[in-house]
């Protein structure tokens, strides 16, 4: 198993990027199966409008895939938000702990990593989110159901703050051996209503 352990400076920027979307209704677009340039066009005016995001520069020679449904746009301070009907995550690839190549013996020290981490993650999105409205982790019987219902598949910890059309969740993957989990890291990202 390799590891990388980085500042938090991309994470906090970008979580306070997201804390001053005041309301994320204007962002949220039907969250269907559809694809395609008019699904594209629609998610960068919404985004563009109610955030102020750029969107990747798009030239009149290049299309939009079929199959796309998401597009990527640069904040004001340059970070990189990627954006769905339904979901906005930040490219934040340089930025605090992560453990990937994970082999099957590896599953208890990446356990013991996410659980070393998790406290600093947690406590920089208190910091630009405020308390969160839940927190759990797996130690918990409940804890797959605590927050809603199948909340905690495949999580080992999870924090949830409630916004306007949105939840921010900050969340651990839950390293497996069957199947095999090949990298975890601490994540986050608003899931839109």
């Amino acid at each position: 198993m390799k590891t990388q352990d980085r500042p938090l400076d991309e994470d906090a920027q970008a979580m306070a990027e997201l804390a001053e979307v005041p309301d994320w209704t204007a962002v949220a677009g039907p969250d269907t199966e559809d694809t395609g340039m008019e699904v594209v066009r629609a998610l960068v005016h919404r985004v563009s409008a109610a955030t102020g995001w750029q969107p990747w520069p798009l030239e009149a020679t290049d299309t939009i895939d079929e199959t796309s449904a998401g597009w990527g746009f640069v904040t004001p301070r340059g970070t990189t938000m990627i954006a769905f009907a339904g979901l906005v995550f930040s490219d934040c690839r340089n930025s605090g702990w992560s453990a990937y190549q994970i082999g099957p013996d590896d599953i208890e020290q990446a356990e013991t990593g996410l659980d070393a981490h998790w406290p600093d993650h947690l406590e920089l999105a208190r910091k630009h989110w405020g308390e969160p409205d839940y927190v759990g982790d797996e130690s918990s019987p409940a804890f797959l159901d605590e927050w809603a219902p199948g909340a905690g598949a495949d999580r080992r910890h999870l924090a949830v703050w409630l916004r306007p059309g949105a939840q921010f969740q900050l969340f651990t993957s839950k390293p497996t051996r069957d199947p095999l989990t090949p990298a975890v890291g601490v994540n986050y990202a608003v899931y839109l209503d």
